[in-house]
């Protein structure tokens, strides 16, 4: 092996997104770019993901309540052990909305730190929306002029209004928001089991009014006919499995896939003429979804209504690994591997 190999491969790299309803966990290591595309850096080593509820009933009570937390800490002493069992050397270790928005979110990192050896890192809005830039831009179609990122989160929705850069395969942030609405703050408000078309309208309107602000923003953004929408969160890669009616869900077949804008509509339409128990004995919804996949379906509506493009990139990656590509870039190792 020569010098610059063994540079390059002596880290093993991970990255942890605990969010309002998941605990996600990547574990990765450099490898030589066979494409231009920066997710070819990344050789997975290990992989894990849990829904955990973190923030669960913490709009009404505003902190995160004792079961969310032994429920959260039951989830990260497993993503210790693959940690070390992986022998990282690098790892970027964050918290989102959850623990930004509860009166004893300090706290519960602190007893996380206590009982897990773990610490964990409370981001901020803006620094979340650039990781999910750096993750998934790679995906966007190279010759449009501008794409709308999206994340809808648990307890948050991320919009990154990405331009193109004068290097043609590059993305540069033109704007970005952080809404306080996700997944389980809507299904919480507004029910999630049974939703009725009227519910799904209210559902619908409200993510609406939470954005005109970021449309006022993006007003003199420029567009040209390959502007396009390029989704991250559980509710696009579920609707994408729905669309290609997967029996169980597959990331290989999901990540990079592009649905038209009437595909999508079918696709929500399909979803929301499912009863809670087809929702739950669906292979890409399953029980821990199904309460919350058609508060997702309103915000992603309320998103292609607002800003109309004629299709939608389905992203499976993101903040892990933005994550993962900014600590090996911290580490020089990007560079070596062109």
């Amino acid at each position: 092996m020569s010098d610059a190999q063994s540079q390059f491969q002596r880290h093993t790299y991970a990255a942890l997104d605990l969010g309002t309803n998941n605990c996600r966990l990547l574990i990765a290591r450099p490898k030589r770019r066979t494409r231009r595309r920066d997710t070819d850096l990344l050789h997975v080593v290990d992989a894990f993901s849990r829904i955990v509820r973190l923030g669960e009933g913490l709009a009404r009570a505003g902190s995160i309540s004792e079961p969310a937390i032994e429920r959260t800490i039951e989830a990260l002493e497993i993503c210790r052990d693959k940690m070390s069992a992986r022998n990282v050397t690098r790892a970027r270790l964050i918290a989102t909305q959850a623990c930004r928005g509860a009166e004893n979110g300090d706290a519960f990192v602190e007893r996380v730190r206590e009982r897990t050896g773990l610490t964990l890192e409370i981001i901020t809005r803006e620094t979340e929306a650039r990781y999910a830039a750096r993750g998934c831009a790679c995906l966007a179609d190279q010759h449009a002029e501008s794409v709308l990122l999206f994340d809808i989160g648990g307890g948050s929705t991320e919009l990154v209004w990405l331009t193109r850069a004068p290097h043609l395969s590059a993305r540069q942030l033109h704007s970005w928001t952080s809404l306080e609405l996700g997944v389980v703050t809507l299904a919480e408000h507004f029910g999630g089991r049974s939703v009725d078309a009227e519910t799904f309208m209210a559902m619908k309107r409200y993510a609406q009014e939470a954005l005109q602000h970021f449309v006022e923003e993006t007003t003199t953004a420029k567009r040209c006919p390959r502007f396009h929408l390029l989704g991250t969160s559980g509710t696009v890669t579920t609707l994408a499995g729905v669309h290609l009616g997967l029996e169980r869900y597959d990331r290989w077949r999901v990540d990079g896939l592009w649905m038209s804008d009437d595909e999508t509509s079918r696709a929500i339409a399909k979803l929301r003429d499912m009863s809670f128990e087809q929702r739950v004995a669906n292979g890409c919804i399953g029980p821990q979804r199904a309460d919350l996949v058609l508060a997702g379906c309103a915000i992603f509506d309320a998103i292609r209504d607002t800003f109309p493009a004629n299709r939608t990139r389905i992203a499976d990656r993101g903040l892990r690994e933005g994550m993962l590509l900014e600590l090996m870039e911290a580490d020089g190792v990007l560079s070596q591997l062109s």
